[in-house]
């Protein structure tokens, strides 16, 4: 009998042991795959363009990889970026355009410090990004404190 309870116990031990340790290596996977969880392609609120986020070194940033009107209404042409400040990058395309980069990954589901452009303006904003969910993000971009900005409903593009 002494030797059933004695055997019991190890068995006990080890089980619990092997679930802990599961645990405990588990809890170091996700941070390196949440701070990736942006990486894809999003399309933004108004339905208008795609942006491929990235990783870039450190940081990750997204070009326009999609237009729902790709070419300029007035001159038939592909889009170009028209309303930059820079008179040099006016002629620059729309398409393929870095939208937004410098963004660090913070803390669980949110990354900060980084830029947006708005190709529409001309104007370029700081900008926070969170995930609310595998397929939603929630981007931010405001001039100064995040309180002054506008926020946009970012929806994953699945491949098919």
């Amino acid at each position: 009998m002494l030797n059933y309870q004695s055997n019991f116990r190890n068995y006990i031990f080890a089980t619990i042991s092997c679930i802990a340790l599961l645990f405990i290596s588990s809890a170091f996977v996700p941070l390196q795959e949440e701070s990736s969880a942006i990486v894809g392609v999003w399309k933004t609120g108004d339905g208008n363009a795609m942006v491929k986020i990235y990783k870039n070194g450190e940081k990750f940033q997204g070009k326009i990889v999609w237009l729902k009107e790709p070419n300029d209404p007035e001159t038939g042409k592909p889009k170009v970026d028209k309303n930059h400040s820079d008179e040099a990058s006016r002629t620059r395309p729309i398409l393929g355009l870095v939208n937004i980069w410098g963004f660090s990954y913070k803390e669980k589901n949110v990354w900060e410090d980084g830029n947006i452009y708005d190709p529409k303006n001309g104007n370029t904003y700081s900008c926070t990004i969170k995930m609310l969910n595998a397929n939603t993000l929630e981007v931010r971009g405001y001039i100064g404190v995040s309180l002054i900005g506008r926020t946009d409903t970012w929806t994953k593009q699945i491949a098919k």
